[in-house]
């Protein structure tokens, strides 16, 4: 058979399958070698079509050709030397650098789409090629604009059930956190050589993604682990984006760790699968509640890690210091005159945070407070404390912990022996971050946690110490 596109293309034998067509064997008359996807023209088929130009978008297959061929459409791409699928019934599950790899090289498309507003909504190791070194993904059939209006005929239910999202089988829409959870679930298969949840029937998938327990990951080393254990939270607000997927796997070490290292990230590997096992509870009912009893867990899982990260390079630095441990996860470290003390999350009720008559800016899920105190000076100054909050401060139904601090309005005669100081998520914080003067202000910018800097707690020269203007959403 010969098709006329753009170019002209001698088909071949059929090489596979993907999404609602066959894959086919091409030859240009030039002589180059390619693949074409022929797509039966059924309702809503189409859709494929509106991907052929994914310019800018690493590790995705380019469509070097496209048009009609009779009652099909027609896409022509480079022919790739193999899928992942194809990969992994050569060798098995793959080392851990090798998934690492592949894992990073999903995570760079994924980004990118992200940032076009593209859900791919099946990914799977079958629409995953390897082609110029890199593995990339294909198959667009089923893909979304992530603010496109529901069509007559969006597939909305289609994909493969071992990888589909909790929110999926909640019949809702496809998000680019589906296709992390996706990604997840990939993770875990390239590890340990099968998918987490396995059926066989429909309605087994269904039960297992929306209340299974993930089963323990015993190939991945902790830093892993909790990475692809966040993928798959039922929660898709409490997901990693696919940019954050990216940066932390290649912070994977080579080597593994050591001593008591080992010990505390097996320990927070743990506490993650522990509350991975409370979250999925969370995904039976699209509620208010439930959302928020699933971010209530994501939140403290991802602050144990902190926790811990924490206090660790605390100990290594300073091996002398007297550690007393608190309550859920909180510590205090003493060094001779000088007390770091870190609270436990606690839950925000909505209702404390939330003022009717004036909608909250963002929302507030958990708090906690860092506190350094140290001996007073002549001037009574005792040292500074930040407030912890787990919210979306800065990208709606984006939850991560933030660091900030508070201080009084110059317009109040004070003097603390604290300062800047922290407040929790109440009607006292909610006024600092208001248009409206109150007796409050924001005294430090809204930081992701992880870029917080910590050896910045010193006795401020100024108020505010840095400009805290756009560092939320108002």
């Amino acid at each position: 058979m010969r098709l006329e596109l753009n170019n002209e293309w001698a088909v071949g034998a059929r090489i596979g399958g993907g999404g609602f067509g066959a894959v086919f064997e091409a030859k240009s008359t030039a002589g180059d070698n390619a693949a074409v996807k022929l797509v039966p023209k059924d309702p809503g088929t189409e859709r494929e079509m509106l991907f052929t130009n994914l310019d800018g978008v690493r590790n995705v297959v380019p469509i070097i050709d496209s048009g009609e061929h009779e009652n099909q459409w027609a896409l022509v791409m480079p022919r790739a030397e193999k899928s992942l699928r194809d990969h992994l019934t050569e060798h098995g599950r793959l080392s851990l650098n090798e998934a690492v790899v592949a894992l990073s090289d999903v995570a760079e498309a994924l980004a990118d789409l992200k940032d076009r507003e593209i859900v791919h909504r099946d990914l799977k190791p079958e629409n995953i090629l390897l082609l110029g070194g890199r593995w990339c993904l294909a198959d667009f059939g089923i893909a979304r604009y992530a603010e496109a209006t529901t069509a007559q005929r969006t597939f909305k239910f289609h994909g493969t059930l071992a990888y589909m999202a909790p929110e999926r089988w909640n019949n809702q829409r496809a998000t680019s956190a589906s296709d992390i959870y996706a990604l997840g679930v990939l993770a875990y298969e390239l590890l340990e050589g099968r998918t987490p949840f396995t059926g066989p029937y429909e309605h087994d998938y269904q039960d297992q993604h929306l209340h299974g327990t993930l089963p323990p990951l015993t190939n991945a080393p902790p830093l892993l682990a909790a990475l692809i254990t966040e993928c798959l939270y039922k929660g898709p607000q409490a997901r990693p984006a696919a940019s954050n997927v990216l940066a932390r796997l290649g912070q994977i070490p080579v080597a593994a760790l050591s001593g008591g290292l080992a010990a505390l990230a097996q320990a927070n590997q743990g506490a993650v699968a522990r509350q991975a096992e409370e979250d999925r509870r969370a995904s039976a009912h699209a509620t208010e509640a439930d959302r928020r009893k699933a971010l209530l867990e994501a939140a403290e899982t991802s602050f144990s890690f902190i926790a811990d990260a924490f206090l660790s390079t605390l100990t290594t630095a300073a091996p002398s210091a007297q550690v007393r441990k608190g309550n859920q996860g909180g510590w205090t470290v003493r060094i001779n005159d000088a007390q770091l003390t870190l609270s436990g999350p606690r839950e925000t009720a909505s209702g404390i945070w939330s003022i009717t008559s004036t909608p909250a800016p963002f929302d507030v899920i958990a708090s906690a407070t860092l506190a350094l105190k140290v001996s007073p000076n002549y001037h009574g100054y005792e040292g500074r404390s930040h407030s912890l909050w787990y919210s979306d401060a800065q990208t709606e139904d984006q939850y991560q912990w933030f660091e900030t601090a508070f201080m009084d309005t110059p317009l109040r005669p004070t003097r603390r022996t604290v300062e800047p100081f922290a407040l929790d998520p109440d009607h006292d914080s909610r006024g600092a971050i208001s248009s409206v003067m109150t007796m409050h202000q924001v005294a430090w910018p809204f930081i992701p946690l992880v870029q917080a800097a910590t050896d910045r707690l010193a006795h401020p020269s100024q108020m505010p110490e840095r400009s805290p203007q756009g560092s939320w959403r108002r």
